[in-house]
């Protein structure tokens, strides 16, 4: 137990030093933008005087590293900067990030159970044609791209001309899962599938050579000898040594999610994440895009943490180092 709180000590510890790392970096990176804050907030038609103005008053001719302390005390209160419509940067992510947060771990769920089941069935007849199609299926799964993936299933399975109707094409209105669940439901299916196919077939691999190793283990060979069955030492000794190696590269594939989420909320028409970005892009909205990058940036680090932390838990070999 000693061990364990160590881990989880340093694990905590590092935390706000990555976060200072990433918002150092974003900031730095922003600061370069040719747009000038102060004409998106005030409009082309703004005189040099109110222009100069507004900056004197935000800070903007400051030195770089007195108005990157500033952003740190605002951030700390929650305070990102304000669009180009001057709404507060914090209160469009916050209603934003919630959506792109479910749309990443229902991928990641889907790729989750997929690559378990694949996984273990390609181990147990390892060299088999069962083993042989699922490793096919695994690699032109990891090769497909997820923005590609969306289109065909909007085109096969979407409510288009020439598909089967049976999920929006587009998400014309988002709905809570607590609101309307069958709605919410029928909304995220195809985005859940586009982004959690790619990494169904890399887990899927990492599954199944997890399983074949322990599978060779001298203990399942003994425990077999000695006359447990084998469907017993594969469900409570194997399945659950060999999923801890797939534990590590979890947090890995949710930053690959959140990047996809990005692309795959702008197909779909979801107004959260990707939409946001796009429209900072678009209009040369150094905060929103900064606010946006920063978010999840942050979730990354959090994620990778809460992982490493995951991993420590349920792999009593670790503890000890």
């Amino acid at each position: 137990m000693t061990q364990l709180l160590r881990l989880v000590g340093r694990r905590l510890v590092s935390l706000p030093l990555m976060i200072l790392g990433v918002t150092l970096l974003v900031f730095v990176v922003m600061s370069f933008s040719p747009s000038d804050p102060a004409r998106l907030a005030l409009g082309e038609s703004a005189s040099a005087e109110a222009l100069q103005n507004y900056r004197e008053a935000n800070g903007l001719d400051d030195p770089l590293i007195v108005r990157y302390l500033s952003f740190l005390g605002g951030m700390l209160h929650g305070d990102l900067g304000t669009t180009s419509g001057s709404t507060p940067v914090t209160e469009v992510v916050a209603k934003a990030f919630p959506i792109t947060l479910q749309l990443t771990f229902l991928g990641l769920a889907f790729a989750i159970v997929v690559a378990a089941v694949l996984g273990v069935l390609a181990a147990l007849f390892r060299d088999r044609w069962v083993d042989q199609v699922i490793r096919v299926l695994s690699i032109a799964a990891l090769a497909t791209p997820s923005f590609w993936l969306a289109i065909l299933l909007i085109q096969w399975l979407g409510e288009v001309p020439g598909g089967w109707g049976v999920f929006p094409a587009l998400v014309a209105q988002w709905v809570g899962a607590l609101a309307d669940p069958a709605t919410w439901a029928r909304n995220v299916a195809l985005p859940a599938i586009a982004l959690g196919v790619p990494v169904a077939g890399s887990l899927t691999r990492v599954v199944r050579t997890a399983m074949v190793e322990e599978l060779d283990r001298d203990y399942v060979r003994t425990a077999v000898g000695a006359g447990v069955p084998y469907p017993v030492v594969v469900s409570r000794n194997v399945l659950r040594n060999a999923l801890i190696t797939p534990i590590t590269v979890l947090g890995l594939r949710v930053g690959y999610l959140m990047g996809g989420a990005v692309i795959i909320e702008i197909i779909f028409n979801i107004q959260a994440m990707g939409q946001l970005i796009l429209d900072g892009v678009k209009r040369n909205d150094v905060f929103l895009v900064q606010g946006v990058t920063l978010t999840v940036a942050i979730a990354f680090i959090v994620v990778n943490i809460l992982v490493d932390l995951l991993y420590v838990l349920v792999n009593p070999r670790i503890r000890s180092i």
